[in-house]
């Protein structure tokens, strides 16, 4: 009889007062963080991915890098600090991925390929028609800052 008792009032309770679980914290996690990069006066919005290693670059901010050429498809320099690495084999690098190579070394992409490198996805760049124009540079000075 107790044990009836206890289940009634328990079940009862629930109706009353339901337990929610709260989503804050999930919708938090969802938003989109953009930031500035710019190159020879020009400007490009960039959506930063959602995980650790987006954050930690986005502490660094301003920050400015003096960015070389590899390969005719990118520019990469080493960031004053090590970010975390989660890397992913993306298969299709896009024109405007920023990846993070290892822990240190930022990667903006200018050409579209395919690779078979591990990457951390770091950001994006939103509208990138204009960022070929930085492919005839050989060292290209960028800089990152808030987006305010």
């Amino acid at each position: 009889m107790n044990k009836l008792l206890y289940l009634s009032f328990f079940m009862a309770a629930n109706c009353l007062f339901p337990v929610h679980a709260s989503t804050s914290f999930h919708s938090d996690m969802k938003k989109k963080v953009n930031i500035k990069m710019t190159i020879n006066q020009q400007t490009f919005d960039v959506e930063l991915e959602n995980n650790p290693a987006a954050k930690e670059f986005a502490e660094q901010l301003p920050l400015t890098l003096s960015m070389e050429e590899l390969n005719g498809n990118e520019k990469f320099a080493e960031l004053p600090r090590s970010l975390s690495s989660r890397e992913v084999r993306p298969g299709t690098i896009n024109q405007g991925d920023l990846m993070l190579y290892g822990r240190r070394t930022l990667v903006l992409f200018y050409e579209t390929f395919q690779t078979s490198y591990g990457y951390t996805p770091v950001g994006r760049i939103i509208a990138k028609e204009e960022l070929s124009k930085i492919a005839r540079l050989q060292r290209v000075e960028i800089t990152f800052s808030a987006d305010n």
